[in-house]
């Protein structure tokens, strides 16, 4: 009996499609370039698509008679990818949007607290800083307009 060459092209885009999606959330999570949108992930995904797509037609080529599991192979790993991929999308770009909404943020016309943050020199600013400063016509400013970015990081 002859044993059957293995569908490496297959095999090989399943493995690379779950290295896509395992890969993000234990390695490119980590750096704000590829967790802000994970386009790593997604160019894994991409040359994962290929490889099956062959993998799949080599499979079912009608030239070589080849054995069902072969066929059924192809399917399953296929299928697998593809569920792969669509889990990736819900999970990233679907389920991670809806953060819940925060309970102890400051209303509209509500003083906010003094805080000191670092401007984008390094220097320390404070919100008491800022109310406290004049400018160069030597007006104290009324307010200070802050803006709350909940950013995705």
């Amino acid at each position: 009996m002859k044993i059957p060459k293995l569908n490496w092209p297959l095999w090989a885009g399943f493995l690379l499609s779950l290295i896509a999606f395992l890969s993000y959330f234990f390695v490119f999570v980590w750096f704000p370039v590829t967790r802000d949108f994970p386009w790593a992930n997604l160019l894994l995904f991409a040359g994962a698509a290929p490889l099956l797509l062959f993998g799949l037609r080599r499979a079912f080529r009608p030239d070589r008679p080849k054995p069902m599991r072969s066929k059924i192979a192809g399917a399953v790993l296929t299928t697998l990818s593809v569920a792969i991929f669509g889990s990736f999308v819900f999970v990233v770009f679907i389920m991670a949007r809806q953060l819940p909404a925060s309970a102890g943020h400051p209303q509209v016309g509500q003083k906010a607290p003094d805080f000191t943050l670092a401007d984008t020199n390094g220097k320390p600013v404070s919100l008491a800083g800022l109310l406290a400063s004049r400018d160069e016509k030597a007006r104290t400013p009324k307010g200070v307009l802050l803006i709350f970015y909940r950013g995705y990081w």
